[in-house]
């Protein structure tokens, strides 16, 4: 049922957005002043974190907690374009309830607008390539019948563009937003987060063409297993 999948995308989101900025306040009261060490535990935390995360919800909705996942799959067929329409505003506000708590468990304050800018060029050509490499690894992933490894290879990607991109690889707007709510090591500051998005949608974009290039003929019911495999509604595989 469809309110089952969009409570999975708001608690995913949630934990997704608890675990990236949990984990980068943890790691500036860690290793202050060791910029290195702190996006290293950052990373880790979050490559980690998401493989559960999905194998978590990922049965029930898929585990998108990414907007763009969510409309490059419904561009393939496998979502209803009103269910991922439905989606988005799960993933955002999942997002910034995340980030919230987190802020919460560090006894910081509940809201803490970010004031960490990363609106450049090289930013924006960042979430450009991380947003593309992401699609393509999980729509490779899904194509070729992998899908079951597709936790663990997100996660391992994401925590590589951690580190081989500048922007620290959000590729992802529901966690952009969610991060401008926290004035810490991972956070945003609204001005750059339009910029952000902006990379992200025209990485999905060109990563929708590179995927009907390189792998054509995905079937809608290819698609329907993006991320995870996971279960459907009583109609849902009618009208997939």
């Amino acid at each position: 049922m469809l309110w089952r999948r969009l409570l999975a995308e708001f608690l995913g989101s949630a934990f997704l957005a608890a675990v990236v900025i949990g984990s980068g306040i943890a790691a500036q009261n860690l290793s202050p002043g060791h910029v290195g060490l702190e996006l290293f535990e950052n990373a880790a935390a979050t490559a980690t974190g998401l493989f559960a995360i999905i194998l978590m919800f990922g049965p029930i909705s898929g585990g998108h907690f990414n907007p763009v996942v969510s409309f490059v799959d419904a561009g393939f067929g496998g979502l209803k374009w009103k269910d991922a329409a439905a989606y988005l505003p799960f993933q955002v506000l999942g997002c910034v309830f995340g980030a919230i708590v987190a802020n919460m468990m560090f006894s910081e304050a509940a809201i803490s607008i970010s004031t960490k800018h990363r609106a450049t060029g090289p930013h924006w050509l960042s979430e450009v390539v991380a947003t593309i490499g992401l699609m393509l690894v999980i729509f490779a992933l899904a194509r070729t019948g992998r899908s079951h490894i597709a936790p663990a290879a997100v996660g391992a990607y994401i925590g590589a563009a951690y580190f081989f991109t500048s922007s620290t690889s959000f590729a992802n707007p529901a966690i952009a937003v969610g991060r401008m709510f926290s004035n810490s090591f991972a956070g945003i500051a609204p001005s750059s987060v339009p910029s952000f998005i902006s990379a992200q949608i025209v990485g999905g974009v060109v990563a929708f063409g590179l995927i009907k290039g390189l792998y054509p003929g995905m079937t809608k019911a290819e698609a329907a297993d993006v991320i995870e495999p996971h279960l459907r509604g009583e109609n849902d595989l009618e009208t997939r």
